[in-house]
């Protein structure tokens, strides 16, 4: 009489484990990638939000800026940031034109924001 055994072998298991194993690797990697992406968003909008705020800052100051660059540092959803503001004359001598990059402190050459607007002198 011949036994019928039921179950899986031994490398059935190893198989099935190897496979689960490498699922769950690409899995995690997926995740993580995903949160890197989050996370330079988060970095990059609140960036955007940092120049938008110095943009509307300087402009209701209403002050006609001199011509050369400043920078500064801000903080914005709590991560520190840093700005640099290039002020250049226009053909019209009524106008400036200004160029606002903004930057983190790990990385200021790479601008994660960038805003060009126009200063009017007002008489």
């Amino acid at each position: 009489m011949a036994r019928r055994s039921w179950g899986f072998t031994l490398v059935e298991v190893l198989v099935a484990l190897a496979v689960l194993g490498i699922t769950l690797a690409a899995a995690a990697k997926l995740v993580m990638g995903s949160t890197d992406t989050l996370i330079t968003y988060r970095t990059r909008t609140l960036a955007s939000w940092v120049a938008s705020n110095l943009v509307n800052q300087h402009l209701a100051m209403r002050v006609f800026p001199e011509t050369g660059s400043t920078q500064g540092q801000v903080q914005q959803g709590g991560e520190a940031f840093i700005y640099r503001m290039n002020v250049s004359p226009t053909p019209n001598y009524s106008f400036r034109r200004i160029e606002l990059l903004v930057s983190v402190p790990s990385d200021p050459e790479h601008a994660l924001a960038q805003q060009v607007f126009y200063a009017a002198r007002v008489d």
